[in-house]
């Protein structure tokens, strides 16, 4: 029986690799401006190669990889956020409901303006989200707006109560994706320790539970939909895909490519075409009728106008961290001399469009990992032809390519970092992002993209 001692020789690289994690994760959580950025990447350069090392040590270990990813959670939990101010409009708009007002009908500034004070630490909450985000409606959906209010009802007066339950709910999620994540894998008959390159990411880790972005809460839905779908629980699965949907509109575009899952048979039972056709109709009829259901509390004619405008303001409006949306800006200004943005953003969405319709209807989506493949070179061709990329959006690449054989996602959640820098003009006349860094990120992302492309697929092909 093995003594204590040798159990810590066995386990002393590891036990130091998570005590220098947990420690740089404190003062990340803590001590660091993001205007600090020499800090910025060199601490997270640093979290990045521990974590790699962790992974490779304990890869046979996943309960103690476990502890020490929730371990490197709980360092955040009193932490304000210090590298996105988007979850003071989250207080804000969880307390608007709390008050029994409808977050979606008021933009911040037309009470502020007014010198209306109608929830709790309103000059603080307007202060720290900034004019941009308080001049516009919000664009939350029903769960994450669901998520705000639980906080509001556990913390309406406490700015850092708030904080403490959104980061809870987020590192909830996290177990969630956990859970199913390590399931679907085991019924897919791939390395367990696969789901860590996320759960134990240091992107995931400070973006998500740090920043309390809610993209890691629509993921554990995501995640779930598709381990119950590939159980043939598709009515249960159809339920709780639209609960993702309404965390976050990002699985909308998704919805094409379970075509061929439904009406290809692929060694499923011979069922007739139109039996096949009526689970399809009837998945498609769930998650549609369930989402509606869920935004129903909140609809007005208003509301159908305001959310509109604001998810229309991302094509035609906001810019950020883009790579071809950048090229077709620099050649609209070389042939007309000004930001073509409001022409490319209503053209992109459309050639997005058209790429989904092609890999739903042309390329094989009958397996689960096929299926998974699609919707990751879906969202990446989405991405790739944004005006907006914030770093939190690589979250669910990263989370899809756990079961595929891309790791671009997964270089692209460490180079990510990069887009921070865009800060370094912020108190500067000309607040424009560095393009050449913007280059770099970018460069090293498409490099191995094409690796991966034309990488021989190793991934195990599990039919279900």
């Amino acid at each position: 029986m093995p003594t204590n001692y040798t159990i810590i020789k066995q386990y002393s690289k590891p036990i130091l690799l998570a005590f220098a994690s947990f420690v740089l994760y404190w003062y990340f959580a803590h001590h660091l401006i993001r205007t600090e950025y020499i800090k910025l990447i060199g601490l997270y350069s640093v979290l990045f190669i521990l974590f790699y090392f962790l992974i490779k040590n304990l890869k046979h270990n996943t309960k103690v990889l476990t502890y020490i990813a929730f371990g490197a959670r709980a360092t955040f939990i009193l932490a304000i956020p210090n590298l996105s101010q988007d979850f003071y409009r989250f207080i804000w708009d969880g307390r608007m409901i709390f008050e029994g007002i409808n977050p979606y009908l008021f933009t911040v500034e037309s009470f502020i303006s007014q010198n209306q004070l109608p929830v709790h630490n309103a000059l603080e909450l307007r202060a720290g989200m900034g004019s941009l985000n308080a001049s516009h409606f919000t664009n939350y959906p029903p769960i994450n707006q669901l998520c705000f209010f639980i906080a509001a009802l556990f913390s309406n007066k406490s700015i850092t109560g708030a904080i403490v339950v959104l980061r809870l709910l987020i590192i909830a999620a996290d177990f969630g994706t956990l859970h199913f994540g390590k399931q679907l894998l085991k019924k897919l008959e791939l390395p367990a320790h696969n789901i860590f390159w996320y759960i134990l990411n240091p992107f995931i880790i400070i973006e998500l539970t740090g920043n309390l972005h809610f993209e890691g809460v629509m993921i554990f839905f995501l995640i779930w939909s598709i381990y119950l779908l590939y159980i043939n629980k598709w009515q249960f699965a159809g339920v709780v895909l639209a609960i993702s949907v309404s965390v976050k509109l990002i699985p909308l575009i998704f919805l094409p490519l379970f075509f061929q899952w439904f009406v290809t048979p692929n060694n499923k039972p011979k069922n007739k075409l139109w039996h096949r056709l009526t689970k399809l109709i009837g998945f498609y009829t769930i998650v549609i009728l369930t989402t509606v259901l869920l935004f129903a509390p909140f609809y007005t004619s208003e509301f159908i106008n305001n959310y509109s405008k604001t998810v229309g303001l991302w094509f035609k409006n906001f810019e950020f961290n883009g790579s071809l949306y950048y090229i077709a800006r620099e050649i609209g200004y070389l042939l007309t001399g000004y930001n073509e943005i409001a022409i490319i953003g209503s053209v992109t969405p459309i050639l997005v469009v058209i790429t989904v319709l092609i890999i739903s209807f042309f390329r094989k989506n009958k397996t689960p990992i096929s299926l998974i493949t699609a919707m990751l070179l879906v969202l990446s061709f989405y991405y790739f032809t944004a005006t907006t990329v914030h770093p939190w959006y690589v979250a669910t690449l990263l989370i899809l390519s756990v079961f595929t054989k891309y790791k671009f996602p997964l270089v692209w959640s460490f180079v990510i970092i990069l887009s921070y820098l865009a800060y370094i003009n912020l108190n500067k006349a000309d607040k424009s992002e560095n393009l050449w860094v913007i280059t770099l990120e970018y460069i090293v992302v498409y490099a191995f993209f094409i690796r991966d492309i034309f990488k021989k697929n190793t991934t195990k092909v599990i039919k279900a």
